[in-house]
């Protein structure tokens, strides 16, 4: 104890008691300290799994009734909290302060390893993993093992099903909140991330990155294999099922097989007839947001896919792609019979019905 501490204690004896009681509940199992006996009875429930509160919708049940609170928030659509500077609402008082950070550029949170700093506590929790190699979620049927327990959360429901976010336009549940709030702006036409270069907005961040590297031609994304590069993730994933071969995702209708879920989720509205894309100048409706983008380029008159070659463009990168092998001679699309090749697949199964009549005529 210190000197100013030690006057204090001998001048005012009783508040020196009363900061040493301050701190009097101590939680049995771990020893942390609590100022309030509720407080302590709130923390004792992480050990014991005690989640008495109820949602009397789908009955889910959380450890605090504040979490209740909240959690009924996701069936009722309140949004009680609103953001002063953009309009934005809430239904977490916590989730609009961690919102205001994106105004402010406030990140309170500093990483003691590299002094990287991050706008909530929950963000840096997870960065710290990534120093530690630390993964203490484990999913308790497969044995996955994760860095924070909501991506637990998430995870576990591919085992489950569960979905527990539903679309109040339309019924469609889904598994995670962010999904469901991506799913929303088909509904709406929200596009709130908008290019600094041309204008042009999208629905994901993630899909304004990639886009942006249409301007600048960046590609960091490279085959370990054959070396060709990418503008995004993905598209070099889907490349690779090139060399390997691998087709995970199955249709249980008709057995075809794809290398990505996506696919397979567009291929499945063949079978259900299902086209939730629509223009909004003409109505026509589409299985892929993909082709609705490009379909809406008739209408705009847009092509932002140029020939670095001789300038011409396009509405379509497949279109520019093809156009490019005029100048390239490219022929990737080979005959097993007689080795022709040709610069478009449909060109190579025009070509083979040549030499299918051949064997009919023999």
């Amino acid at each position: 104890m210190g000197k100013s501490e030690k006057v204090k204690e001998h001048i005012f004896p009783e508040d020196s008691k009363k900061e040493r009681q301050k701190l009097s509940h101590d939680c049995d199992v771990c020893k942390k300290s609590f100022s309030k006996k509720g407080n302590l009875n709130k923390h004792k429930r992480i050990h014991t799994g005690e989640t008495p509160y109820y949602c009397d919708i789908c009955g889910k049940s959380f450890s605090q009734s504040c979490n209740l609170t909240a959690h009924k928030r996701s069936h009722t659509g309140e949004k009680p909290y609103h953001c002063d500077i953009c309009g934005k609402s809430f239904s977490q008082k916590i989730t609009l302060t961690t919102h205001k950070r994106i105004h402010t550029g406030e990140k309170p949170y500093h990483c003691s390893v590299c002094g990287t700093s991050f706008s909530h506590q929950s963000v840096l929790n997870y960065h710290q993993h990534f120093h530690t190699g630390e993964k203490p979620f484990h999913c308790e049927i497969c044995g996955k093992s994760f860095t924070q327990r909501s991506a637990l959360t998430n995870h576990e429901r591919i085992h489950t099903g569960e979905k527990p976010y539903s679309c109040n336009i339309c019924g469609k549940l889904f598994s995670q909140k962010k999904y469901l709030t991506l799913h929303k702006r088909i509904h709406t036409g929200e596009t709130p991330y908008s290019c600094d270069i041309c204008g042009k907005s999208f629905t994901m961040s993630s899909n304004l990155t990639g886009h942006r590297r249409i301007h600048t031609g960046e590609t960091p994304y490279s085959c370990d294999i054959c070396g060709k590069s990418f503008s995004q993730k993905q598209y070099l994933t889907l490349h690779k099922s090139i060399h390997t071969g691998e087709t995970p995702f199955h249709c249980d209708i008709c057995g075809k097989s794809f290398s990505q879920s996506g696919n397979l989720a567009a291929h499945k509205r063949i079978h259900t007839g299902e086209k939730p894309y629509h223009c909004d100048i003409c109505g026509k409706s589409f299985t892929m947001s993909c082709n609705l983008t490009g379909h809406r380029r008739i209408h705009t008159g847009e092509t932002p896919y140029s020939c670095d070659i001789c300038g011409k463009s396009f509405s379509q990168k497949i279109h520019l792609t093809l156009h490019k092998r005029i100048h390239t001679g490219e022929t990737p699309f080979h005959c097993e019979i007689c080795g022709k090749s040709f610069s478009q697949s449909g060109n190579l199964a025009s070509h083979k019905h040549v030499h299918q009549g051949k064997k009919q005529s023999h």
